[in-house]
């Protein structure tokens, strides 16, 4: 199954170098979004408990990124249903777990190069990470396991949606990332969205995010960010192969 899986991975590697508007395009938000806010807005935003905004915003804008990543997943793997690669590779000698388990892979690959990149923007306009080495791998290690599992959640959706409604799904992503910890304090917010807010599972990670790269903003929580894209992954991980097994 490893073998079959990263067989799979090359594939899915190789579609990335040929097509690198799919990566540009998937950066093109976060990039306008630290700009938008870390040098347009972020002027007239107040920190709780003081500190740069600019720091306070990038934990934030790092975990928006990995979770958006879902659309792109969703999307690809619907494509390659309705194109007809989804098909032939269920009738080669592979298992369905590897073949999911290649697209995971491939996607979370994808997401070191998009996080390169963030951290180059956050640099850009001020934003440091005081903790210590281990502490901000840690952290990177966290967005990476919620892409992780925005990955498993996004394969499910794209082995049962069609391409035209994967790709509409940034009309329900987009407010469910926005609301979350990420541009302002859940206190900051009405006292009903607040409360959502708190309970979103992007805010876990970028509350512990905060925490480990020692910004402004924290709560000294760390294992959410680390049981909800467990939770996750837990989830939707056997849904796809299930999912991906019956495939009509």
């Amino acid at each position: 199954m490893i073998r079959d899986a990263l067989v799979l991975t090359h594939r899915g590697l190789i579609h990335w170098r040929r097509n690198p508007m799919v990566l540009v395009s998937g950066l093109t938000y976060p990039i306008v979004m630290v700009g938008l806010f870390g040098l347009i807005l972020g002027s007239a935003m107040v920190v709780p408990g003081g500190g740069e905004y600019a720091e306070f915003l990038m934990p934030g804008m790092f975990a928006q990124a990995m979770a958006n990543g879902l659309l792109t997943t969703s999307v690809i793997v619907a494509t390659d249903a309705r194109r007809g690669v989804t098909d032939r590779v269920r009738t080669s000698p592979v298992s369905p777990a590897s073949v999911v388990l290649g697209r995971s892979v491939t996607d979370l690959v994808n997401s070191v190069f998009e996080l390169i990149v963030l951290v180059a923007c956050g640099l850009a306009i001020g934003w440091t990470a005081h903790g210590s080495l281990p502490a901000a791998l840690t952290a990177i290690g966290l967005l990476l396991l919620l892409r992780w599992a925005m990955v498993w959640l996004g394969i499910y959706l794209g082995l049962s949606l069609t391409p035209e409604a994967a790709g509409m799904g940034w009309m329900v992503l987009l407010p469910l990332t926005m609301l979350a910890n990420t541009f302002v304090a859940p206190e900051q917010l009405p006292a009903w969205l607040g409360v959502l807010a708190e309970w979103n599972p992007l805010s876990a990670t970028v509350s512990a995010c905060r925490e480990l790269f020692g910004n402004p903003g924290a709560d000294g929580k760390v294992l959410p960010a680390v049981l909800w894209p467990l939770l996750i992954i837990g989830v939707f991980a056997p849904l796809s192969v299930r999912r991906f097994t019956r495939l009509s």
